[in-house]
């Protein structure tokens, strides 16, 4: 019971910090606030997981007291025994549920909420690593389809044979850079290449940078800081699409930062979304430091900067795919480049979250 108090008594701590600021969410000052106001907001949505679950665990505490004492008490052996079979029931979910509301009292990574800047490029390979990374592509549309995520290229580079030299999109929806973040780092594909005459296996690759996009409170980009430059959108083979100067290109002068967005015919539309990817790479210059420091502690993750590291490979003559990180094979190839990713991705947080809670004192 000691583990038990200790645990509630950090509980009660959550509950007085969740009414303080479910009162000063209400408070007009606060509302005009608007960077102060959508900071608390965040804050009260995640302490407000907290205290359901810290309500059912108390919940689940009293009953077992209750059953406790009528086995204590009770003759009617009728009684007894449905005490009995409910206290068993009850003890069998206390420690699943202690286990959950110690990875809720351990902070997140602030940035798990939200959208994120995913970019894919053609690494060793030629021809058959750009249709690689377009075979990529189409696996993490299949993804996020599944999960109702909107997705929107903003910058496409196309590969000679197919596929894609480069392409950057946008990813919206809940809880996007937490479930995606693990795709970082370098993704290795094995298999007869389309390109190969003699039919013998290849390894090529394509790096995945996911980004988490800065809000427009995050970061504050001054527009004289800004060069723009327009330019007409091309097409696969260098082709016009459209012979208006709706393409844009944004460098930051300051950072030295270059973002191209070229996906709509309306100029401003075009703007707006390589304004959002700026800002994003922008802040994401100070986010790196954060995530150089937890990718040399946590096997789960790698940092977005270190383009070598080989996390996964995709192996087409065995059907297999393997996440080195935590040495997992699934031999379910076809359906994974097909979107079916998520199991991979709940080990890789399983993985993590036992890190974390061994990382931390709780």
């Amino acid at each position: 019971m000691a583990n038990e108090n200790s645990l509630l008594i950090q509980l009660q701590g959550i509950r007085l910090r969740f009414e303080e600021v479910a009162t000063q969410i209400t408070d007009p000052s606060v509302i005009v606030d608007q960077k102060r106001f959508v900071k608390l907001n965040k804050e009260y949505r995640e302490l407000e997981k907290v205290v359901a679950a810290q309500d059912e665990y108390r919940n689940v505490l009293d009953n077992i007291q209750s059953a406790r004492q009528i086995l204590k008490d009770e003759t009617d052996e009728e009684l007894r025994e449905m005490a009995k079979a409910e206290l068993d029931e009850l003890e069998a979910r206390l420690p699943e549920m202690e286990e959950n509301i110690k990875l809720l009292l351990i902070p997140a990574d602030p940035e798990d909420s939200k959208n994120a800047v995913v970019e894919i490029r053609a690494g060793t390979g030629g021809d058959e690593a750009s249709i690689f990374a377009g075979d990529l592509f189409r696996m993490y549309t299949k993804f996020c389809e599944s999960r109702n995520w909107k997705i929107e290229v903003t910058n496409v580079s196309e590969g000679t044979a197919g596929g894609y030299k480069e392409i950057v999109f946008n990813v919206t929806g809940d809880g996007v850079y937490g479930i995606l973040k693990y795709e970082s780092g370098v993704h290795r594909v094995q298999r007869v290449p389309q390109t190969e005459t003699q039919g013998r296996v290849h390894t090529s690759a394509a790096s995945v940078a996911v980004l988490p996009e800065a809000e427009e409170f995050d970061v504050v980009v001054k527009m004289e800081d800004i060069r723009k430059d327009t330019y007409c959108s091309s097409g696969p083979g260098g082709q016009s699409v459209n012979t208006t100067y709706s393409a844009i290109r944004l460098t930051h002068i300051p950072t030295g930062i270059v973002v191209t967005c070229q996906d709509q015919k309306s100029q401003l539309k075009n703007f707006d979304k390589a304004l959002v990817e700026l800002r994003t790479r922008i802040y994401n210059l100070e986010y790196q430091k954060y995530l150089d420091e937890i990718s040399s502690k946590r096997k789960t993750m790698v940092s977005t900067g270190d383009r070598s590291a080989k996390i996964r490979t995709y192996n087409y003559p065995q059907g297999r795919i393997t996440d080195h990180r935590i040495n997992f094979t699934l031999y379910n190839l076809a359906a994974a480049m097909d979107g079916e990713i998520q199991s991979i991705i709940d080990k890789l947080i399983i993985e993590e979250n036992a890190e974390r809670l061994k990382a931390s004192s709780l």
